[in-house]
């Protein structure tokens, strides 16, 4: 929880100054976010923000059953329950930017 927070603070601050007072929030729609996914460095940076925020809340999520779970047996079922469940939704995610992203070069003739 503390590297991913700490991993996350630049990550998030970084994501709210940009979208909210640089662009501006009425200044996003589709041709935005197409320019912004046809750049490499914008899909790794959203893949890392989508990777350590869910990382952060999963890990959360974990420790708050770990209250109530109290089976050592059904602490490691429920821990690897949601290391699964964060692997395959990070995937999914990971696979729509990157998809976008290339379908989006790929439109730019790039």
């Amino acid at each position: 929880m503390r590297y991913t927070g700490i991993l996350m603070l630049p990550l998030v601050w970084g994501h709210v100054i940009i979208q909210d007072l640089v662009v501006g929030v009425h200044e996003i729609d589709n041709a935005y976010v197409i320019q912004r996914w046809s750049n490499i460095g914008w899909l790794a940076y959203d893949f890392l923000l989508l990777g350590f925020t869910f990382a952060h809340g999963m890990n959360g999520l974990r420790q708050v059953l770990d209250d109530f779970i109290h089976s050592s047996k059904w602490r490691k079922i429920v821990s690897w329950g949601l290391f699964v469940i964060w692997i395959v939704i990070t995937t999914i995610g990971a696979t729509a930017l990157f998809a976008i992203g290339q379908s989006n070069l790929a439109n730019l003739g790039l």
